[in-house]
């Protein structure tokens, strides 16, 4: 009896690994670095910004080990799919388009699109003046979608927005509609004095966290969303990013 417990008790300790790995599994999180104020790479080298801060706090809270890779914007949402990555950041907006094969957090931040232009430039108030303009966005994304749909010259799409607003600066273009928040951190960064915004925000829109579909992720991550908000910590770190607190 004593030599058959021993027995038992040894292929049950030996099953153990087999169960551990999938439990402790590092999680790969592509970021499009070219967002700021949400995901960008800092002076140090290292990524920063308010998804990858709130990130990492759910990630902490939830003991989930990973690793973040940089990753251009186009392909994040293919990654996803096709179960190459686990998470993906970069401010997403969630759609319908995109729901259908992949899954989001809950929204944690509103949003709208922007139209920006040269400081010098008084001919253009708002999309209705775009009819003989050269717009510029970023590939691949809602305001690339937008654009296509309004009347313009032409339509120029680069794989990231910097790219986009050098094309401004050097005159290639004639405005550029992207998201408000990267439009915002651009004017009180490196665009300040050379660009603004103008006309009224469109297509308002919501981000999350981007997850494969059918994630086991979804309900861990909602679950600590929602308690750093019933916390104020959510609140603490969007006004360390924002400047102002979400009504």
């Amino acid at each position: 009896m004593r030599t058959a417990i021993i027995i038992v008790l040894m292929v049950l300790a030996l099953s153990l690994p087999a169960s551990h790995p999938s439990a402790a599994k590092e999680l790969i999180v592509g970021c499009d670095t070219g967002f700021r104020p949400f995901v960008f790479i800092g002076s140090g080298g290292s990524y920063t910004g308010f998804e990858v801060e709130l990130w990492r706090i759910v990630a902490e809270r939830q003991g989930l080990s990973y690793r973040l890779i940089r990753m251009g914007f186009k392909s994040l949402i293919p990654a996803l799919a096709e179960k190459k990555i686990d998470v993906a950041l970069g401010g997403i907006t969630i759609n319908a388009a995109r729901e259908k094969i992949i899954d989001f957090s809950h929204a944690y931040f509103h949003s709208s699109l922007r139209l920006l232009v040269r400081a010098s430039d008084e001919t253009i108030a708002d999309i209705g003046d775009l009819v003989d303009k050269v717009v510029a966005t970023k590939e691949d994304t809602t305001s690339a979608t937008f654009v296509s749909n309004i009347q313009t010259k032409s339509v120029q799409l680069f794989p990231t927005i910097d790219e986009a607003y050098r094309a401004l600066h050097k005159r290639k273009v004639d405005a550029v509609l992207f998201d408000a928040p990267a439009i915002a951190d651009y004017i009180q960064t490196s665009g300040r004095y050379i660009a603004k915004t103008v006309g009224r925000v469109h297509q308002r829109q919501s981000y999350g966290m981007a997850l494969q579909q059918d994630s086991a992720l979804r309900k861990k991550v909602n679950v600590e969303i929602l308690k750093l908000i019933e916390e104020g910590r959510f609140d603490i770190l969007f006004r360390k990013w924002f400047g102002y607190v979400p009504q």
